[in-house]
């Protein structure tokens, strides 16, 4: 019953499609043109990937800080390492460029050699005002000369912030305006402004300037996703439609297949803009992904035309067996692609959720898209000629074919031997990978901002900064001597972590008071002792009357909690854990938990820790997709036994390929983490095929498996080589991403298809061969709750004169 209903349904639609062809293809140009009005609501991220949800404990924490100290990644910085800069003429040409920048609106203030501040002490009333460093407009070549001697001898307190402990380089601080550090205007400014300002500078005065900072960073790095989505749709068209001619040999099955992904992909766009969901560096591959997925669907849908063609040369019968005959097999296919990503969905992660619902929404819609418009316009073309069924009969097909039959029929025990030793060996590599949070890591290592990003670590100890919270528990707790030693005893131990660079604090800005108390001298660049604290301190309380900020800069409004701000080199989640590990006990050793409170937070902290939450959720996340997947085949072919047996053989490639990762050195992080979900859930589509054919020549060769086994790997081998090989070439086209983890992405997911592929076609068939007696009879391969394949009937097709060209 089941089977005449599933056979009915696709009939009636086949009729539908066929006898509204006008109306459909009004329907599909309405659809497109409303979702291509939605582009304009796209919008592109301006900020990191956030990998943890939204209510996390450590998302929330950071979001205490911002509230309490504003945004931390809001400073832009550029830096020249050349003793030509302390010349009269460029000296005052760099004190200049940051003076220009103040007149912009993104731009609140700078900390640079020319608007710089030293603390002096004034006496009537007692105080401390922040005077000028520098006081001629256009210095000498003497004055230039101690103003250097100056800065890097008697300013300690500038150390890390305008001048680098390691060599001569000099840097300009440039803090944006919070409220624009993550919008476009942001962008504007960074494109349009900031960068031709620095290179006039730079081919002017012959000065090499370095410029880095999350902003500009941020900045570039979104700009290089915005140019490789374009890329990467041209690159996966013309690899597609390049591979598809080479199997088909016809301009207009080329061209057929071209327009209906096209349209695919507007419709991704338009979906991304309905929805109103970032670009990312996630949702910037789903496009050329609707690509990739969508050929081999043009595949199935065409060449199951041509061959009808071929038997028969009725068009109108041909087009209603390709929506009746492959309909059903490609909906099952496409449902197991979709289900791959939906698990996304479950995830808390908001980056991954959208990520999966867009990419099995537009799954789904490309395989409507196959379904309508390829039988549709074949209706208003003539029938293919015989140059155009060619392909149907190439040698080295049947050669292909014929080697995968005689290695399934002779060399079994070979192909198990080979299967156990990529799984012992996979599991060997799985235990060498290892995980990556590195914030920078999959940017592009090529590019100039990547390098000055290089620059700065080597200078300025990194540039993603790295917040500590210090919470008194009590109202000024935060100015007490004691705290303040406890304080400086924190610094000096993060000071000691090769990876993170001497921290800023409030207790820099003591240390200077002291200084400017003893008349600037260096040598009192230290926290006061008890009893100078008493005349000290009072002189401090009238800074931030000044306009500078600068007590507001590190201490809260109410004196409770203190910020103390580190940078971080571009090290990996397993690399922080280690010096969290380090710290923390002295941490707490420090500042006792009764009294204290402490709380590490940053951006690229943030990013590690979601790094390590996907990982923990990953095999959530696999299960899942096994689980749905294994419920298909379940309501298929209602057969435990065929479910473990069509596992095996798409489990098989994923643990290759973590191998791989281990051996090869490729980290698990957000990028590599999608991979395994993906693989299996468009690998899976192969078996899904084959299975179906399988148990079809069952029942055709009274429960014959071996002639069974070879019919359905003659019969399906060729469009899963033809599917596989597509999706092999497709996802490469993400190795030419300039990001890392695209790059990792691509040759990964196409190495796990290679693999599956080789897997279902040598094997399953293997498998089914080897375990007969379990699993081919009528008790295990009971009737199908839905028959993938229909048998070759006829009844009630559409007859010529019904023939919708006529």
């Amino acid at each position: 019953m089941s089977k005449i209903l599933g056979f009915e349904f696709w009939n009636t639609v086949a009729r539908t499609i066929l006898r509204n062809r006008i109306l459909i293809l009004v329907l599909i140009t309405a659809c497109t043109v409303f979702l291509a009005l939605q582009w304009k609501n796209m919008r592109f991220s301006y900020t990191e990937a956030n990998l943890l949800p939204d209510d996390d404990p450590i998302n929330l924490q950071y979001q205490e800080f911002l509230n309490k100290f504003g945004e931390e990644g809001n400073v832009i910085v550029m830096a020249v390492n050349d003793t030509a800069l302390f010349t009269p003429r460029n000296f005052t040409a760099w004190n200049e460029l940051a003076d220009s920048l103040i007149n912009f609106q993104e731009v609140e203030f700078t900390v640079a050699l020319g608007n710089l501040k030293k603390l002096e002490k004034f006496e009537d009333p007692g105080r401390f005002e922040m005077v000028p460093f520098i006081k001629e407009a256009n210095p000498n070549d003497q004055q230039v000369k101690e103003y250097r001697e100056k800065l890097f001898q008697d300013l300690p307190f500038y150390e890390g912030l305008v001048y680098s402990r390691h060599s001569n380089t000099v840097q300009t601080a440039v803090y944006l305006d919070q409220e624009i550090v993550n919008t476009g205007q942001r962008k504007t400014f960074v494109v349009e402004e900031l960068i031709p300002l620095v290179e006039k500078f730079k081919e002017e005065y012959g000065l090499n300037v370095y410029v880095s900072g999350m902003p500009y960073i941020r900045t570039l790095n979104s700009q290089n996703i915005i140019d490789e989505i374009g890329l990467f749709i041209g690159a996966a068209l013309l690899v597609t439609s390049l591979i598809f001619f080479f199997f088909f040999r016809s301009v207009r099955a080329t061209v057929i297949s071209m327009i209906t992904v096209v349209i695919g992909v507007m419709w991704a766009f338009g979906v991304l803009g309905l929805l109103h969901y970032e670009i990312t560096v996630l949702t910037a591959i789903i496009p050329p992904l609707i690509i990739v997925i969508g050929i081999p669907n043009c595949i199935f849908f065409i060449n199951k035309y041509q061959q009808e063609i071929q038997k028969h040369g009725n068009q109108a019968k041909s087009l209603q067996r390709v929506i009746t005959k492959v309909g059903n097999a490609t909906l099952m296919t496409n449902l197991t692609t979709a289900s791959g990503f939906a698990t996304f969905i479950l995830t808390e992660s908001t980056l991954l959720k959208e990520f999966g619902i867009v990419a099995s929404i537009n799954i789904i819609a490309i395989f409507i898209l196959s379904l309508l418009i390829i039988p549709i316009i074949y209706s208003y073309m003539n029938v293919p000629r015989e140059k155009h069924l060619k392909h149907l009969n190439k040698r080295w097909i049947g050669g292909f074919v014929n080697w995968m039959e005689r290695m399934v029929k002779h060399h079994r025990i070979a192909i198990f031997i080979i299967s156990l030793i990529l799984l012992v060996s996979s599991i060997i590599g799985i235990y060498t990978i290892k995980v990556s949070g590195s914030l920078l890591e999959d940017m592009p290592q090529e590019a100039a901002f990547f390098k000055d990003i290089k620059f700065f670590e080597e200078e300025f100890d990194g540039v993603m900064p790295l917040e500590i919270v210090i919470d008194t528990k009590r109202e000024q707790g935060v100015m007490k001597l004691p705290t303040l030693k406890k304080m400086e005893e924190l610094q000096e131990l993060i000071a000691e972590e090769d990876e993170l660079s001497p921290p800023l604090s409030i207790v820099n800005l003591v240390k200077y008071a002291k200084q400017a108390y003893y008349n600037g001298n260096p040598k009192y660049y230290q926290l006061p002792t008890s009893q100078e604290r008493t005349f000290i301190l009072p002189y401090a309380k009238g800074l931030d009357a000044s306009g500078d900020n600068l007590l507001t800069s590190f201490v809260d409004s109410t004196g409770r909690y203190a910020r103390m701000t580190s940078f971080m080199k571009d090290i990996g989640t397993q690399e922080m854990e280690e010096i969290e590990e380090d710290l923390w006990p002295k941490i707490r050793e420090i500042f006792p938990e009764d009294r204290f409170s402490i709380e590490m937070t940053g951006k690229a902290l943030i990013f590690q820790k979601g790094t390590n939450y996907l990982v923990k959720n990953l095999v959530i996340s696999l299960s899942l997709a096994i689980f749905l997947i294994a419920v298909i085949m379940a309501w298929m072919f209602r057969s435990f036994k065929m479910i473990l047996v069509s596992l095996i053989p798409n489990l098989l490639p994923l643990l290759v390929t973590a191998g791989m990762m281990g051996f090869l050195g490729v980290p698990i992080k957000p990028s590599t983490i999608l991979v395994f979900s993906i693989a299996f859930g468009i690998s899976v589509d192969d078996t899904i095929h084959f299975l179906a054919k399988y148990r079809q020549e069952l029942k055709a060769n009274n429960w014959k498996v071996k002639r069974s086994v070879y019919a359905a790997l003659r019969e399906t081998g060729v469009s899963m080589f033809y599917t596989s090989i597509v999706l092999f070439f497709g996802f490469s086209v993400f190795m030419i991403s300039s990001f890392g983890g695209t790059v990792a992405l691509g040759g990964l997911v196409s190495a796990t298809l290679l693999f599956a592929m080789l897997s279902n076609l040598l094997l399953l068939p293997a498998l089914l061969l080897s375990l007969q007696k379990e699993i081919a009879n009528k008790d295990v391969l009971r009737e199908p709750t839905i028959n993938i394949i229909p048998q070759e009937e006829d009844s009630e097709e559409i007859s010529e004169e019904e023939d919708p060209k006529m």
